[in-house]
């Protein structure tokens, strides 16, 4: 559905194309604190010329409101794992929309999805919700209430784990956190099992559970997580894995079947239902059970959501795991993923910025890091790249593949990424600010804006 033209004094017809879309900008920002409903998608987070919004996508293609055709390698912050629009995705879900999307008692979908999760994903139950974060902190809540201990250790290498006050309190957004709430979560270093025994030494049976993602851009060192497995057992706390990320695209039983380490409860989202809004707590059913009625001990309120159960999002969810049963998607996403990896290290030798533009992560979720002259982090140089590929109709917040992203969407990403580090080349000698055309981008984590 195309946007509806922006409220502006002057008539639709007297604007021009970009004029329409600096116009809903405004009004976005009017009527919405930082113009997005998420962080990552605000324009502090891409250079001037950036695609204000876009109103449409078909596999790895997106459409902005001016027309403009860009290749795409954010895929909805991860969530569309298949590409965008997937037609027997899109299909499931509106068979389903048309018999009524919300019931005064659950739907057969609530099971059929249910099955169809656990079927890949270990675990002994499940509970649906809408984002990532509810899910996270009903793991939280459920160890809470397994342990009765109160304290939760995150490791503090990984950025995102809940919008709730368990985790942002422990980042520089903390404002509006009470500190009462912040004292309660510690932090654990990512391959550092050290740092882990010293936590379960400070604070004796008072620890409810460590929450991770079992990898990111680093892979976990060997015997890593089979050492918090045996600590956890050890000391009595849960383990809880974040496969919001690694979920779908590690492996289709997700990353602790890849590396064989069971946690107690693990959350999945993203793509699981390629970009349809569903998330899902998995776990051991002693645990899960807390959250239902069939047991002796006090209640949990675990998760109670009016939409977590849409029953068009849950066939949108069994029509992607069908999908992933059916084709071989997480071996195209690393093998699409690997053909672009050893494309841009080639043109980035080329050029003679390999220590300069560094390509990091698994081949299907890969991200890329900007360094300035010194070889420092450098948010201008990142300003630069994203304004240079957006120039050449390549959207490159990260560089995460689908399904959709064909071999000749690879090599033209290539090319692009060639042209754009002679830009690069060219400002690392006479300086990034002679380059950009607008103010550099910013972390979504500061204090101040």
């Amino acid at each position: 559905m195309s946007a509806k033209p922006p409220v502006t004094d002057a008539p639709a017809s007297a604007l021009s194309e970009s004029e329409q879309s600096e116009a809903l900008r405004r009004r976005a920002h009017d009527l919405i604190p930082g113009g997005a409903h998420t962080y990552a998608k605000g324009d502090d987070q891409y250079p001037a010329g950036a695609p204000a919004f876009i109103v449409r996508g078909k596999g790895c293609h997106v459409w902005d409101l001016d027309g403009r055709e860009f290749i795409e390698y954010g895929m909805g912050l991860r969530a569309v794992t298949l590409g965008h629009a997937e037609p027997r995705v899109v299909e499931a879900a509106a068979a389903a929309m048309r018999l009524g999307t919300n019931f005064t008692r659950p739907s057969p979908l609530e099971v059929e999805c249910a099955e169809a999760l656990l079927r890949v994903v270990p675990g002994d139950m499940v509970k649906f919700a809408k984002n990532g974060s509810d899910v996270t902190t009903a793991a939280v809540k459920l160890a809470r209430a397994a342990t009765g201990r109160d304290l939760v250790a995150v490791c503090k290498d990984q950025p995102f784990f809940s919008t709730d006050d368990w985790f942002i309190g422990t980042t520089p957004m903390a404002a509006g956190i009470p500190q009462s709430a912040r004292a309660l979560t510690l932090a654990f270093r990512f391959n550092d099992l050290e740092s882990v025994e010293t936590l379960f030494r400070r604070y004796p049976a008072q620890i409810a559970c460590l929450v991770l993602e079992p990898a990111a851009a680093r892979e976990p060192a060997p015997g890593f997580l089979e050492g918090l497995r045996r600590m956890c057992d050890a000391e009595g706390a849960l383990l809880v894995f974040d496969e919001m990320i690694t979920g779908f695209r590690w492996h289709l039983g997700g990353a602790q079947t890849l590396y064989g380490v069971r946690p107690d409860l693990s959350t999945f989202g993203k793509g699981l239902a390629n970009g349809f809004s569903v998330s899902a707590l998995v776990g051991r059913r002693a645990v899960m059970e807390l959250g239902g009625l069939r047991h002796d001990r006090d209640r949990v309120f675990l998760l109670s959501t009016t939409h977590g159960a849409e029953t068009h999002a849950l066939a949108a969810a069994v029509g992607t795991i069908r999908i992933y049963e059916e084709e071989s998607v997480v071996e195209v996403l690393h093998r699409q993923g690997q053909r672009l990896r050893e494309g841009l290290e080639a043109a980035a030798r080329e050029r003679g910025l390999a220590r300069h533009f560094e390509i990091v992560g698994r081949s299907c979720n890969l991200v890329y890091a900007t360094r300035d002259a010194e070889r420092n982090p450098s948010q201008a140089f990142r300003t630069l790249l994203l304004q240079e590929m957006l120039k050449r109709g390549i959207l490159m917040p990260s560089l995460v593949v689908s399904r959709s992203h064909a071999d000749a969407d690879v090599d033209r990403t290539i090319e692009a990424v060639r042209g754009a580090l002679s830009i690069y080349r060219q400002a690392l000698d006479g300086g990034v600010e002679r380059f950009l055309e607008g103010r550099p981008v910013r972390p979504v984590f500061r204090t101040r804006n």
